[in-house]
């Protein structure tokens, strides 16, 4: 009981920006909402908090959805492990927590990792995107602060237990993909072909994505960015930020506390939110940057090509 009352509270634990409320939600955010509570079993706050930014929200759940929840070739049991290592890989403690207690609250053998795939790639990029927006925008654990530390292991058994009971039942591709219009697969997403569904998920976000980036990250951002993360090898970059201050320093000023923003968020999310307040934008602005370079860093770490 005291898990689930910290669940309905925990879009609560979202920072820089105000999820939409639940019972304000209109149009597509209450869509994607009621599709979210369904499927997953709970409005997750990785989700939630891109409300304010509604196309960017419905194709981040396309890509969860599509790849981790549906019904495919992939156990779901290995699809959770992928999501799991990828977020210890990304030192995203809250995915960590999340999907290494579903794969716990399943039950039965430890999975062993799933040969690539249109599936198991999907649950790489959408967890490589995940991952740093998690890192900006949300604490380090599912539960609440309020949740004393003696009942913290307690409370991830029982989430487990939630999380893999909702987890075992049966969810057929596709349903999402009527949120957002059509779109062409990029050339460099081409993994995704063997399967209609992930393809049409990983379109159709990238597509979003990409257009919430024309509208909010400056070119020359868009440009430095892009050649940062096409000659990064994944290293953390850290630990001072002296590599992020040194690449923006060549921005005009103007420009450089989005550089910094989304620099960081795509390279190096657990620094990222210390640069939220030099940014000079609304919460659909915020969302917009910090997602244009998640995505950039994601496509570049799936592991697809």
């Amino acid at each position: 009981m005291v898990v689930k009352k910290a669940l309905r509270r925990s879009l609560a634990q979202v920072r820089h920006v105000t999820p939409v409320p639940p019972g304000a939600a209109r149009g597509l955010v209450a869509d994607v909402y009621a599709q979210v509570e369904r499927d997953f079993g709970m409005l997750a706050p990785p989700v939630a908090l891109h409300s304010a930014a509604p196309e960017v929200m419905a194709g981040v759940w396309m890509l969860l959805r599509e790849s981790l929840l549906a019904q495919g070739l992939v156990s779901r049991a290995a699809k959770e492990l992928v999501a799991t290592e990828v977020s210890r890989a990304n030192a995203c403690p809250y995915c960590v927590d999340v999907h290494g207690a579903t794969l716990r609250g399943l039950g039965g053998p430890a999975p062993a990792m799933p040969e690539p795939g249109p599936e198991v790639i999907g649950t790489r990029l959408t967890f490589h995107y995940l991952n740093r927006m998690v890192n900006v925008f949300l604490g380090e654990s599912p539960l609440p602060p309020a949740v004393p530390g003696a009942v913290r292991g307690g409370a991830l058994r029982v989430l487990g237990s939630m999380m893999g009971s909702s987890a075992r039942r049966s969810r057929p591709p596709g349903d999402s993909l009527g949120l957002l219009p059509d779109a062409p697969l990029p050339a460099d997403l081409h993994w995704a072909e063997g399967n209609p569904y992930v393809a049409g998920a990983v379109a159709r976000a990238t597509a979003a994505v990409s257009q919430a980036g024309e509208r909010s990250v400056p070119e020359p951002v868009r440009e430095l960015v892009t050649a940062e993360v096409a000659k990064w090898d994944g290293t953390p970059p850290g630990p001072s930020r002296a590599w992020c201050e040194d690449a923006v320093a060549a921005l005009a000023p103007a420009h450089r506390p989005t550089g910094r923003l989304a620099l960081l968020t795509a390279m190096a999310s657990y620094q990222a939110g210390t640069a939220v307040g030099d940014v000079q934008a609304d919460d659909r602005g915020l969302l917009e940057i910090t997602a244009w370079a998640s995505m950039v860093a994601a496509r570049a770490r799936s592991g697809g090509s």
